[in-house]
């Protein structure tokens, strides 16, 4: 049915409501509303948050529209269900109408600025001055008891005799939260080996963030669940990495599918937001129906189903994991399909960036929205950028963390883009993807400043494809990653091989009810929480 059709429901049969998992804060920080949900923040303007404030389940759009007309001049329903629907298909509020499934017709929105609008050519490169990040990946420490071959953790981890203890943890997510960060990430490795998650967690909430716990569920039993909940943990992102068991022990390099299964039955009974986090790679790319299957008959609320980012264990496995293009195909065909059967699952696609022609966005501007913080304290502008060695990554004990920020030159190196080089310099989307990832560069380019070889216009383009034939050829055994021994090194561990594929080859803002675009920050894979960080598909 249209947007313009008639139908006869009335203002006063539609109420909306906030979705499970979404809360509405005001941040004093930047002395602006937000609404904080499963790794992401949403910062709005003055009047979508009057409006969001009576978001309450219980009144009706005609009746928010009469509060707010009070406030505001030229206040219609038709303006405050057209916000509600932009905020519907973000899946942050329900709609519920008296007559299910019909609602009134409003009319459509006024189209967003691209990178192709004249004015968005003409506003010229961004100079480099910060922003205040609005979330924080906390690695709480490099142990694991997976041996993932897509691990994103770096080849050299940190010992648990390195890891930062509780106390500095405590004082870092204050300094965070004073820096105006909302979104906490509680990360590894795998956290629950921490004894102190839980008073981590508390801390962060207790300051007004977001807790998103990213985690494989190996050690999540009903108790841990209950206290982590209990904690103010707001949303589990659970990793599998298969929907058979088979498939999925082999990849995890143990066997704890069952348990994971457990671990999710866990989350779901102490009432916590749960996403089902999948890499994707060629040994399991064709397995979508199976995946979607399972995440909705564990009821989540969410499914992540992201192509290996190559970086850390990835790279070194890559001609092992990246898929073929008719295999990336078939997995985007099984993704569209299975969001038409289950509606009520969000569905997240996180796309191969090795088959694209442009490149994912870094981190939404590197140094502009949000930062990492290892186990042993080194502070970065992404998860990946201990690659880049000559970065001069600082320590939290060495600076405040406002000022590292703000003035350390790892934050300031590639922020904005007036430093950005031909091509992209003079590109109509260096806006949207900032010449594309600096990590990725530098590794296969060997310098962080070049344009993102993913690029169909960067002249280095012909490494990416070098390395999609070189995948093509008969998989090599993987090499799957180990935990950190007593030094900060470590080895690596061979295993089996994956079966050789067999598919186929007018800008928002300006509208009275405006909400800032929505930032998101899940992760690509575990440990890479940040939405910026990679390139997700409609």
């Amino acid at each position: 049915m249209s947007s313009t059709s008639r139908i006869p429901v009335s203002w006063d049969q539609i109420t909306p409501r906030l979705r499970r998992g979404v809360r509405l804060c005001h941040d004093e920080v930047r002395g602006q509303d937000a609404l904080l949900h499963p790794e992401g923040v949403a910062l709005l303007n003055t009047t979508a948050a009057a409006t969001l404030a009576l978001v309450d389940g219980r009144t009706s759009v005609a009746r928010i529209t009469l509060a707010l007309s009070c406030r505001f001049r030229g206040v219609c329903e038709e303006d405050i269900l057209g916000l509600l629907r932009r905020l519907e298909e973000a899946r942050l509020v329900e709609l519920v109408s008296a007559v299910p499934g019909l609602l009134p017709a409003v009319a459509q929105p006024m189209p967003r600025a691209s990178a192709a609008d004249p004015a968005f050519r003409a506003a010229g490169p961004r100079s480099p001055s910060p922003q205040l990040p609005l979330g924080l990946l906390a690695e709480l420490t490099h142990r694991c008891p997976l041996h993932c071959p897509y691990c994103s953790n770096p080849l050299e981890l940190t010992a648990a005799a390195g890891e930062l203890p509780t106390s500095t943890w405590l004082d870092i997510l204050g300094q965070a939260r004073s820096l105006g960060v909302l979104q906490a990430h509680l990360s590894g490795g795998e956290p629950l080996l921490r004894r102190d998650l839980e008073l981590v967690a508390a801390e962060a909430r207790s300051l007004g963030m977001y807790v998103n716990l990213v985690t494989s569920g190996v050690g999540l039993s009903a108790g841990r669940a209950r206290a982590l909940a209990d904690a103010g943990v707001d949303h589990v992102q659970l990793s599998l990495q298969g929907a058979q068991a088979a498939i999925a022990n082999r990849v995890a390099g143990a066997k704890v599918h069952d348990r994971k299964l457990e671990a999710a039955a866990a989350v779901r009974a102490v009432g916590m937001v749960m996403t089902i986090n999948v890499v994707l790679h060629r040994g399991n790319a064709a397995g979508i129906d199976a995946l979607a299957e399972l995440a909705a008959s564990l009821d989540a609320d969410r499914l992540e189903l992201a192509h290996a980012q190559y970086y850390g264990w990835a790279l070194r496995n890559r001609s092992a994991l990246l898929p073929t293009a008719g295999q990336v195909q078939q997995a985007e065909a099984m993704m569209r399909a299975a969001r038409v059967r289950h509606p009520d699952l969000a569905i997240i696609y996180v796309a191969s960036d090795y088959h694209e022609k442009t490149p994912k966005p870094c981190m939404n501007g590197w140094g502009s929205r949000q930062l990492t913080i290892t186990p042993d304290g080194t502070v970065l502008p992404c998860p990946a950028a201990t690659v880049i060695r000559d970065l001069e990554a600082p320590h939290i004990s060495n600076a405040p963390l406002a000022r590292i920020w703000a003035q350390s030159p790892a934050f300031t190196r590639f922020r904005g883009t007036s430093w950005l080089p031909e091509p992209c310099h003079s590109c109509p989307a260096r806006e949207t993807d900032f010449g594309g990832c600096r990590c990725q560069a530098y590794q296969l380019l060997g310098d962080a400043a070049a344009t993102d070889p993913v690029c169909q216009y960067s002249p280095r383009n012909d490494t990416v494809a070098a390395a999609i034939a070189e995948a093509a050829d008969a998989p090599p055994p993987l090499i799957y990653r180990t935990s950190p021994p007593s030094r900060a090194t470590t080895t690596a561990a061979h295993g089996s091989h994956f079966p050789a594929p067999t598919c186929p080859q007018a800008s928002a803002n300006r509208h009275p009810l405006a909400i800032q675009p929505v930032q998101q920050h899940p992760s690509a894979q575990p440990n890479m929480t940040s939405r910026p960080f990679i390139k997700e598909m409609p």
